[in-house]
């Protein structure tokens, strides 16, 4: 994972940075909620995006634009997607560029479903400086429910569920499915992509400790190395997945 500094901009609100951070501690509850949205039959998630700094240098100055992306994939270095914004200054990229972006220009991500919003942590900063009226026209415009800006939501039922932020339900429940999946098609266990990455890695990154236990057993060899000389447990440390690193050392 590349250790780039993040770019804000100059004289950024030191509350709009904090969310910034937030969101990059957090992204990786995003990644594993869409890992799953993707192999859904019938999708669950309204809304799934990111928000990213794209910079330029113009004029011998950084400019810093702060744009959101949907159709998101992530390789557990970079995040790629396709910009749904007009850059109000930027010249290098423009709304429906595919682009990439390391992780540590991450601003935002939001997902919602049946019109609760998780993440979007810019956007409740935001909506902490309105007024209750202000907030509720905000909500209706995004046709959303954003709840409390002071209690932020990263995964589905997390206060009545606290174990969601171990492990994802879907993880557990497709446990069997799972099992299956590999007897019938064993060549997924050892098979690497293009880039190196196995099935292994993958579920490293998206946090499936069930989706990783399952594939030890199943004979997936976690000293494998992508293009980039990374491990699966490489991956599951760098993203702090701490209840992998057991199963992966």
């Amino acid at each position: 994972m590349e250790e780039n500094k993040t770019f804000f901009a100059d004289g950024e609100d030191p509350k709009m940075i904090a969310a910034y951070q937030k969101a990059q501690e957090t992204f990786k509850y995003f990644w594993r909620e869409l890992s799953w949205e993707n192999r859904r039959i019938i999708p669950a998630l309204d809304v799934a995006c990111v928000k990213l700094a794209f910079t330029q240098e113009i004029d011998g100055e950084t400019i810093v634009e702060h744009m959101w992306i949907n159709d998101i994939g992530f390789d557990g270095e970079k995040i790629y997607g396709v910009l749904v914004n007009d850059p109000n200054d930027l010249t290098n990229v423009q709304n429906g560029d595919e682009v990439e972006i390391p992780i540590n220009q991450i601003s935002d991500w939001l997902f919602a479903a049946d019109g609760k919003t998780y993440g979007g942590f810019t956007i409740q900063a935001m909506r902490s400086e309105m007024s209750e009226e202000e907030r509720k026209e905000h909500d209706e415009a995004w046709g959303m429910d954003f709840g409390d800006f002071d209690d932020i939501q990263v995964v589905f039922e997390q206060k009545e569920k606290p174990e969601n932020l171990i492990e994802h339900p879907m993880s557990k429940n497709m446990k069997e499915s799972l099992i299956d999946f590999l007897k019938n098609n064993p060549d997924e266990i050892t098979s690497q992509d293009p880039s190196g990455y196995t099935f292994l890695h993958q579920e490293a990154i998206a946090g499936n400790g069930t989706s990783v236990e399952i594939l030890l057993q199943s004979g997936a060899d976690k000293t494998l190395k992508n293009h980039l000389g990374k491990t699966a447990f490489d991956y599951a440390k760098e993203l702090k997945w701490e209840h992998l690193l057991p199963l992966l050392q």
